[in-house]
């Protein structure tokens, strides 16, 4: 009987040690586990500071490439005007030249004329337009009117009478407003 109590004692400490070493198990796991959970926490906060970091870094980036790119577009855009305007400024040399030597005046008019036409149709290919202002009614949004006169006639009241100014269009907006007389 004794052997036997003796078994059964050995058995129950061994159930009290497993008993303790699963409680002292469940204890540490759930601090590893707190500690754990921490940690990735930790983890989570790292990674999302360092994915914003850069994605705020690719955004900069991204911001100074258009912006350069745009800075770029527009010098060869103006390049672009500059470099087919330079015939046009040739002429006009070679009709300087020719008029210092130039005893007949009609031919020297004749040639800034041709380079004036020159001109405007280069400028027509860029998109510039004149804009048509005597004859037509006062608008405000097309004329800047720089005074009143008597209408020479009644159907001329409310509309230009004459153009001190040019208007011109780029590409169908207006770049500059005609500066009219209008028909009081």
């Amino acid at each position: 009987m004794l052997k036997k109590k003796k078994i059964e004692d050995v058995e129950n400490t061994d159930a009290i040690n497993d008993a303790i070493d699963t409680e002292t198990e469940e204890v540490t796991g759930s601090a590893i586990d707190e500690k754990s959970a921490e940690d990735l926490l930790k983890e989570e906060i790292s990674l999302a500071n360092d994915k914003y970091l850069r994605l705020y870094a690719e955004f900069d980036n991204f911001r100074r490439r258009t912006t350069k790119e745009r800075v770029d577009l527009l010098q060869q855009a103006g390049k672009e005007v500059i470099v087919s305007l330079i015939p046009v400024i040739d002429d006009f040399e070679r009709a300087v030249k020719s008029m210092e030597n130039a005893t007949d005046v009609r031919a020297v008019k004749e040639g800034v004329i041709l380079v004036q036409n020159k001109l405007n149709n280069i400028l027509g290919q860029k998109g510039l337009k004149p804009m048509e202002s005597i004859g037509q009614p006062f608008d405000a949004d097309l004329h800047e009117a720089i005074t009143n006169i008597p209408a020479p006639t009644d159907d001329m009241k409310g509309k230009v009478i004459d153009e001190m100014e040019k208007g011109y269009y780029l590409n169908d907006k207006v770049i500059r407003f005609a500066k009219v007389i209008v028909g009081a």
